[in-house]
């Protein structure tokens, strides 16, 4: 009998009982994700949340309706072990009651206003009466999420009498990579959830489950196929499946897009080289997007989308970048290519979404991360008003530490939409626990020095009312992994991003406390050793892959292991002389594509931020910080505690045996062991190629 059987049998036998721990709980396998609803261990608690919800009024005459239900009964049975009742009528009998609020409505005047999908509660602790309102169907299923995720935290209904939340971001999206064979682009948690050879119709509770969760956090948007577009997503059967995936998400305020190929047009014969594994789908021997013909095909083709899918969020484009097709091959500017899908997709409400992603012959070769702002800063204010121009957060390519884009802060008549990346591409893929708040929160952040603009963080612009149409986005780390993300911590990034996708604002120290405790304990000690497993994992793992911003030091095809010797050279320099790249006026000059103010900050060794030292300098090795400690000394002191750190996570993770569902546990304990051996090796040879380039 082997040891895993036996501790299966245990774990079976203990079920009924509880396990030790402050909190009893079932075996477990990360698919609730933080929806988890929990019977109330405290009953005076749960008496008091009880006397809430006697009866249950829902005045929603939409789908949106069976959503609510269907939420508020798992949830009841969950934390109360009984189905909740649902009044026919408003009476003074009920506690609990959702509705669609008129002009009429004694609480309407604090929603009239509020951005679509906005909310009201209101509680009455004397009464025991909930009220939850909004002017849209949305707005109520996050009002209803809302509701929830305070019964799930144990937070006291009556401390907050008043909640009037509205999002701050108009487009709240996941960008998904995935493809029509079922594969994932840069994905680490298995196939993609869609089955495109078995969409057919009936139960699709997978696809009903992510709705559920990205609902929970207000993503209202979910482009479903790769960046990378395969023309074939636009042929009529496949349209029919993804009018079958927009019928599920709907209920849940959620719009479907679609990632569309430049050449889509074109007959396979006359596809661009980049296009042979595809080849078009139409027969047009052009997609010239100034030629009639094009302007026609896509046309029908978008009003054959609206005839299946009426709600259709629009498309997004990769063009000119790795190969992809795009307007200028035909010698068009990104404008006139964005602006031909645009004007088509105006008439339905349709958006354009256009990746400021552009890496490819038009480059800069001398620094790469120059070429984006040197194509569109050009553009500004040439884009149609539903045009969103999807600008990655940093110049480079997702790095762990690297500047926010000059773009943000240089376009100032153009609709920008940061992209984020929720999966781990650069960041140890699902092996690694590296929590990304913080990142992105220091994004949001930054002063772009936006003249006539004040604020101008990037969480400002975003937010602005001078920007016609806001939107956030984030490359999703989802597959059909039973835990969905592959780590169960990869799951905080896609909560967190959903969260400050609602409020760039946010405080993500908040957030991530509200996910530790919806996901894991509602123990404070227990929540608190978690937070402090998480809360600087980044900053150990840019010590140990990319020290002081030094990108890109991974392997080409997987980007995971170490690869110095075949990077040095291309995003970077080393020799006995030092390190980095030199990015100031006497290099690259890419630094004066930011505000002068942020220029002279940036050029300074002295100046510049450690996290980017790197990214804009090139220093000698023995450069030397205040403290007197040298670059060298620094970044292999630095290297040595990353291990330690992960040495210790690992240590404070085992000491929450007991205390944590053992499934869940034990499959953190692994990925925490695969982690430590990759680290292991990564900082084995970041300490041998810097004292190799030193001895030299």
């Amino acid at each position: 009998m082997t040891n895993r059987f036996i501790l299966y049998i245990s774990i079976l036998f203990l079920l009924p009982y509880g396990l030790s721990g402050n909190e009893s709980y079932m075996l477990e396998d990360g698919h609730s994700l933080w929806l988890r609803y929990h019977p109330m261990e405290d009953e005076r608690l749960r008496d008091e949340y009880h006397s809430y919800f006697k009866t249950v009024y829902l005045d929603v005459e939409s789908s949106a309706d069976k959503v609510i239900r269907d939420e508020l009964s798992r949830a009841f049975r969950g934390f109360f072990g009984s189905d909740p009742i649902f009044a026919d009528t408003l009476s003074s009998g009920c506690q609990l009651s959702i509705t669609l609020s008129k002009s009429t409505d004694p609480g309407y005047s604090l929603l009239e206003g509020l951005k679509k999908g906005g909310y009201l509660i209101q509680v009455d602790s004397t009464e025991r009466v909930i009220e939850i309102s909004a002017l849209t169907d949305a707005g109520l299923v996050y009002g209803t999420f809302h509701l929830l995720r305070l019964l799930q935290q144990r937070e006291s209904l009556g401390c907050q009498p008043i909640i009037v939340e509205e999002p701050a971001v108009d487009l709240r999206m996941l960008n998904q990579w995935d493809n029509l064979d079922g594969s994932v682009e840069r994905g680490y948690s298995g196939r993609s959830i869609y089955q495109w050879d078995d969409l057919t119709e009936g139960d699709h509770q997978r696809l009903i489950d992510f709705a559920r969760a990205n609902a929970s956090i207000g993503i209202n948007a979910i482009a479903i196929n790769n960046v990378n577009a395969d023309p074939n997503i636009l042929k009529p059967e496949n349209l029919e499946k993804v009018e079958r995936i927009a019928r599920i998400f709907r209920p849940y305020g959620i719009r479907i897009f679609l990632s569309a190929n430049f050449a889509a047009p074109m007959k396979p014969s006359s596809t661009p080289h980049a296009m042979k594994r595809w080849g078009g789908i139409g027969t047009l021997t052009t997609s010239d997007p100034l030629d009639t013909s094009v302007i026609r095909w896509w046309k029908e083709k978008i009003e054959e989308i609206y005839g299946l899918i009426p709600d259709f969020g629009g498309f997004l484009v990769k063009a000119n970048s790795e190969g992809m097709p795009g307007p200028q091959d035909y010698g068009r500017s990104h404008a006139e290519g964005a602006n031909l899908f645009a004007r088509l997709l105006k008439p339905h409400g349709g958006i354009l979404i256009w990746r400021a992603f552009v890496y490819g012959k038009q480059a800069d070769e001398s620094d790469r991360v120059k070429q984006a702002y040197q194509e569109f800063k050009p553009l500004d204010g040439h884009f149609e008003s539903n045009v969103l121009l999807q600008v990655k957060n940093g110049p480079l390519d997702f790095q762990p530490s690297e500047p926010p884009s000059p773009l943000f802060g240089a376009m100032v008549h153009t609709n920008l939409m940061p992209e984020l990346q929720i999966t781990q591409e650069y960041l140890g893929h699902s092996v690694y626990l590296v929590y990304l708040g913080g990142m992105w929160q220091q994004f949001f952040r930054f002063d772009t020095r936006q003249p006539n603009r004040h604020p101008s963080t990037i969480a400002d612009l975003v937010t602005s009312d001078k920007q016609p149409f806001s939107g956030v986005a984030g490359v999703a780390n989802v597959g059909n992994d039973r835990n969905w993300t592959g780590h169960h911590f990869a799951q905080a990034n896609w909560y967190l991003f959903g969260r400050m996708a609602w409020n760039p604002a946010a405080d993500n120290d908040l957030l991530a406390r509200e996910w530790i405790k919806m996901t894991w304990s509602t123990d404070q000690t227990v929540r608190e050793a978690i937070w402090e497993i998480m809360r600087h994992s980044l900053d150990r793992f840019i010590d140990l892959q990319t020290p002081f911003g030094l990108p890109v030091t991974v392997d080409r095809r997987r980007h995971f292991d170490p690869s110095f010797h075949s990077r040095n050279g291309l995003y970077w320099h080393a020799d006995s002389n030092g390190i980095g790249y030199d990015r100031t006026s006497s290099g690259s000059g890419f630094v004066n594509q930011y505000h002068p103010l942020n220029c002279e900050k940036f050029r300074h060794p002295a100046s510049c931020p450690e996290a980017y030292l790197l990214f804009f300098h090139f220093l000698p090795w023995n450069y030397c910080f205040t403290d007197g400690e040298t670059l060298r000394d620094r970044m292999l002191r630095r290297n040595r505690e990353s291990l330690l750190h992960l040495k210790e996570m690992h240590s404070r993770w085992k000491l929450l045996e007991g205390e944590i569902d053992p499934q869940r546990h034990a499959e953190v304990i692994r990925k925490m062991e695969r982690q430590l051996t990759a680290a292991t090796d990564f900082a084995a040879a970041l300490e041998a190629f810097v004292k190799e380039s030193t001895t030299h």
